[in-house]
């Protein structure tokens, strides 16, 4: 069986925090430090979760401002399935619901290195933005 994606699908906080510090190289975080079930229930428009027959391969969350700007955020694939049409699946089907949901704009910032996935693959079109380390 191959991977298959879900707007708004169902996941359990281990898993995805097992996933965020595989995708980011960092410590995984606990339920008590990180509910991501409850923020993305509260705060987000949407997300696209990926499995296959292993459990999570995928993520992206999509916030936005309440009206016509959403963003993407935390953008993850698990290291086994990269390059292998993962994460532009899940822009692409968070492109959707957020096209579904009546936004006029979906933003993503991105470290250089992700120029060619979010610009040539995903289709951004490059922009500049600014950030404050806070």
């Amino acid at each position: 069986m191959g991977v298959t994606y879900e707007w708004r699908g169902r996941f359990a906080n281990d898993e995805l925090n097992a996933l965020h510090a595989e995708a980011f190289e960092t410590v995984a975080f606990d339920d008590s430090e990180w509910d991501w079930v409850d923020l993305v229930h509260r705060y987000s428009l949407g997300w696209v979760v990926a499995r296959d027959d292993e459990g999570l391969v995928g993520f992206v969350n999509v916030a936005w401002d309440g009206s016509v700007h959403a963003w993407l955020q935390d953008t993850m694939v698990r290291t086994s399935a990269r390059h292998q049409g993962v994460g532009t699946a899940l822009v692409r089907m968070a492109v959707e619901g957020v096209r579904q949901a009546g936004c006029e704009w979906l933003h993503v910032d991105f470290d250089e290195d992700l120029r060619r996935f979010y610009v040539d693959a995903c289709g951004f079109a490059p922009t500049g933005a600014g950030l404050i380390k806070l």
